[in-house]
């Protein structure tokens, strides 16, 4: 989606950190009630403002911290033109929950905290992760 000349699709950031430091990391985004990678995208923003006090060109400052400011997401669908039913809209944002959805079931796995099971009907947690 492009939004005022800037693109606003979401993209999977990788890196690798040592293992304290991820443990550092979750529990202080489990304090926050934040994903793992909404916590390190926060972050990563709050870094750059404190370098750059300018804000990042198209960032909105007022923005929800988790990452998600609903106002802004219904005005981008609106702009992409002509009205928009509720159900038009509904389906908008429900791709964007499926998308985030994807990506913490994604992430939640690749560190071993769930596991898919079709055998027990689905995801699950893994062992040590109660």
């Amino acid at each position: 989606m492009v939004a005022d000349g800037v693109d606003t699709e979401r993209a999977a950031v990788k890196t690798y950190v040592p293992a304290y430091q991820k443990a550092e990391w979750q529990a202080h985004a489990d304090d926050l009630d934040m994903s793992q990678s909404e916590f390190v995208r926060t972050m990563v923003q709050a870094g750059r403002r404190e370098f750059d006090l300018d804000p990042v060109e198209g960032e909105d400052t007022d923005a929800d911290p988790r990452g998600y400011d609903l106002e802004e997401v219904v005005l981008d669908v609106l702009r992409s033109g002509g009205p928009k039913s509720w159900d038009d809209l509904l389906a908008q944002l429900t791709e964007d929950i499926e998308d985030r959805l994807d990506e913490t079931l994604s992430d939640l796995q690749s560190e071993n905290r769930i596991e898919y099971s079709g055998r027990a009907g689905g995801y699950r947690l893994t062992e040590g992760s109660g």
